[in-house]
């Protein structure tokens, strides 16, 4: 009893864990990038809001640098995660291979803010 108990939570945190079919597979990839997504979004808030203290004015070097370097990223990461769904052109797991690398490489970025928050 205590053993399925203990699964309950491991299984909660895998969006993918049930998943069987490959629809199933899609959603759950896409839902896991969407998270991944919006715990991004928290970072990089974070990250303005460090970049901000350098800067005497709103919109200043650090700020304005970071929300460059932000944009290009979003380019590079749509664009690299295009050329390896590309692979599989056709194919019906091209979404979960699509929303697989946007997942992976947000998870990265997500990092990336982090840490230059902390600075």
């Amino acid at each position: 009893m205590l053993a399925v108990l203990g699964a309950g939570p491991a299984v909660a945190q895998d969006p993918c864990a049930g998943a069987v079919t490959q629809l199933d597979l899609n959603r759950c990839s896409a839902e896991a990038y969407e998270a991944a997504d919006e715990e991004l979004s928290r970072a990089y808030g974070a990250a303005v809001a460090a970049a901000r203290q350098f800067d005497s004015s709103p919109g200043g070097r650090a700020e304005a640098t970071l929300r460059a370097a932000q944009r290009a990223w979003i380019a590079y990461r749509d664009a690299s995660c295009e050329a390896e769904a590309a692979l599989w052109d056709g194919g019906s797991g091209q979404p979960m291979i699509r929303a697989g690398c946007l997942g992976r490489l947000t998870a990265l970025r997500t990092d990336d803010l982090k840490a230059y928050a902390e600075q």
